[in-house]
């Protein structure tokens, strides 16, 4: 099995020094080449040399033979060209002359047409046993007859060389790799101690210590904004645990309250010898209670299954201002009891495409909410209007206190009651307005309100529209 270390900066130190070594193998390869060719060209022009050397020294013996004058032995370059090949051979390919180097064996073959004729003739070929060589041939007048001289080196010249240059790069390739090996496990140690940190840093955080961030030592690296992205993350979960923490407050306060109270109901009337009649009044108000417990735990049921997605909206194409009159309708008791006023008002015919069943429910705690604040003798006007040939808006107008100034957009947060002091007893837990929220926006809408202290609420929700021609119809 393929070995693969488990920490990063041990397989980025065997990457690079791979990596390297990959380099090191090609640029062995490459030198390799450059000498054999330098060494070649170099063979080939000491050749050349070589050849206009020995062709002062050949003469013909008394028994009319090739030789070479004696006094060839003793010339100044003989140490360097001692290595020589040397053959003499006249044009239909007899050989004249071989020197002991050579002995019995043949340099190149017959001559080719042409060979030596205009200049010298230069190229790789073999002996006649199978060893390469390099070769230069030219053609000469030798006592007025005309001759071939061939003068070749052995490869194994080259090879020599080459075998003694690479043995060196060779033996220093481990030092090198060793070397670099160290320079790069330290580097990327130092270039990864933000991120152990990071880490270090990372393990401490828990629930109770979501303050915590991690250490940002530049915004412009990667590792910065790695580091910055992980501290916006932990910031909305920090977030996100707060407002789990008041919302599991704030729900258990408001399931506490009811149920408190039906317990004191029915144990002060357990403890009484009652009529029938103040029996009948203790049973109605705790089923009041139960009421009340009913609609908290509904709405705590319904924001979770949102949260987690497993609403499934069936939508369709109805009427809104129908809708708005259904849930008007719904309230009627509690506008009567408080002695309001509700109009409707608005193009009947717009319709709204959507879920009817959670659209209404928005629409009921929003009427609801107006009912709620709006002192006896007010007014609550709701009108129907297209906004634009896609959306249609409903707004609910009241002529309750209005809301503190700056305080607006908290109404729809869950549990959020802006002013207890001038909130009615028992009128709710504050998850109407987050309900109505939520049915909006999964229905692709938009909710909001505009409203100042002591002037009254003006509650909109746009939906998608069916059937707007003109904004204001």
């Amino acid at each position: 099995m393929w070995f693969r270390p488990k920490r990063i900066r041990t397989r980025l130190t065997f990457y690079y020094v791979g990596m390297l070594a990959g380099v090191l193998a090609l640029y062995f390869a490459g030198v390799s080449l450059l000498l054999f060719w330098q060494a070649s060209n170099v063979l080939k022009r000491l050749a050349a040399e070589d050849l206009e050397t020995v062709k002062g020294l050949l003469y013909y013996d008394d028994d009319g033979n090739v030789d070479v004058r004696e006094d060839y032995h003793h010339h100044s370059d003989w140490k360097q060209v001692q290595e020589r090949l040397l053959e003499v051979l006249s044009p239909d390919g007899t050989i004249l002359y071989r020197n002991e180097r050579l002995g019995d064996r043949t340099i190149g073959g017959p001559p080719f047409p042409g060979e030596g004729v205009r200049g010298y003739s230069g190229r790789d070929s073999k002996m006649s046993d199978g060893t390469p060589i390099i070769m230069i041939s030219r053609q000469y007048d030798l006592g007025g007859q005309t001759v071939l001289i061939r003068v070749a080196y052995s490869q194994d010249l080259i090879w020599n060389e080459l075998r003694g240059t690479l043995l060196v790069l060779i033996l220093a390739s481990p030092l090198i790799l060793a070397g670099t090996a160290y320079a790069v496990y330290a580097t990327v140690g130092r270039a990864l101690d933000p991120v152990s940190k990071m880490a270090h840093r990372a393990e401490q955080i828990n629930s109770e210590h979501l303050n915590e961030r991690l250490p940002v030592e530049s915004q412009e690296g990667e590792l910065g904004h790695l580091a910055s992205v992980f501290n916006a993350m932990l910031s909305r979960i920090e977030q996100s645990f707060e407002q789990l923490k008041r919302f599991t407050a704030d729900a258990s306060h408001e399931l506490r309250t009811p149920l408190a109270a039906i317990r004191s109901i029915g144990e002060v009337a357990l403890q009484e010898n009652s009529a029938t009649a103040e029996y009948r009044d203790a049973i109605g108000s705790m089923l009041e209670e139960v009421n009340r417990l009913t609609t908290i735990v509904e709405s705590l049921l319904t924001l979770s299954r949102a949260d987690a997605g497993q609403i499934d909206l069936q939508v369709s194409v109805f009427p809104l201002a129908a809708l708005v009159r259904e849930s008007a309708a719904l309230l009627e008791v509690l506008i009567d009891d408080k002695q309001l006023t509700f109009t409707l008002a608005g193009d009947e015919s717009v319709g709204v495409q959507g879920d009817r069943l959670y659209i209404r429910q928005a629409v009921i705690n929003v009427l609801h909410n107006a009912v709620k604040f709006t002192p006896p003798g007010g007014s609550i006007c709701a009108r129907v209007q297209c906004d634009g040939d896609a959306r249609v808006e409903l707004s609910i107008t009241d002529t309750g206190p209005g809301i503190p100034a700056g305080q607006a957009s908290r109404v729809f947060e869950r549990f959020v009651r802006l002013d207890e002091s001038r909130t009615p007893a028992g009128t709710g837990a504050g998850l109407g307005l987050s309900v109505a929220k939520w049915a909006v926006q999964a229905n692709n809408g938009e909710i909001g309100v505009t409203s100042a202290a002591g002037s009254g609420s003006r509650f909109w929700i746009r939906l998608p529209a069916v059937g707007c021609s003109q904004p204001g119809a």
